[in-house]
């Protein structure tokens, strides 16, 4: 399986990166790209333990509906959504935060398998991973951007 790893240093306290990173608003904001839209669910604010999201978005020119459910958490060092019905054969995000000097690491963890085995093998290595980092990366920044900016 396909796992993603995105360490972003963010000069904010940790609580502050902790529910930014939890925050549907925000997570909408960082994906303009793909027309994403909360459908059902926890459609806005701040995703608890135990919530779910359904997410409506456009990626590579197909609409495509995702419902995660945050299975872990402990506020503010951790918590994981995984996939609960989408195109994916699973994955599963983890949100780690370590605070240092007044300061955050927020990293990411993205884990992952593509449906159709071995197209889907194919697709993660010639597109699939890249296009997940670039994903993860620009919400990061995002993420960064609001936190240091308050």
């Amino acid at each position: 399986m396909p796992s993603i790893r995105l360490e972003t240093p963010i000069n904010a306290p940790i609580e502050l990166c902790f529910n930014l990173s939890r925050n549907i608003d925000i997570h909408l904001a960082s994906t303009k790209q793909t027309q994403e839209t909360a459908i059902a669910g926890k459609t806005s604010g701040l995703i608890e333990l135990g919530e779910t999201v359904t997410w409506r978005a456009r990626h590579f020119g197909v609409w495509q509906t995702l419902t995660s459910k945050v299975t872990e958490m402990e506020e503010p060092f951790f918590f994981a959504d995984e996939m609960v019905h989408g195109a994916f054969k699973y994955f599963r995000h983890e949100h780690h935060f370590i605070e240092y000097n007044g300061c955050t690491l927020m990293t990411d963890v993205f884990i992952f398998e593509s449906p159709l085995k071995i197209l889907g093998k194919l697709a993660n290595a010639l597109f699939l991973t890249r296009y997940m980092t670039t994903l993860l990366a620009t919400r990061n920044s995002i993420i960064k951007h609001l936190a240091e900016q308050q």
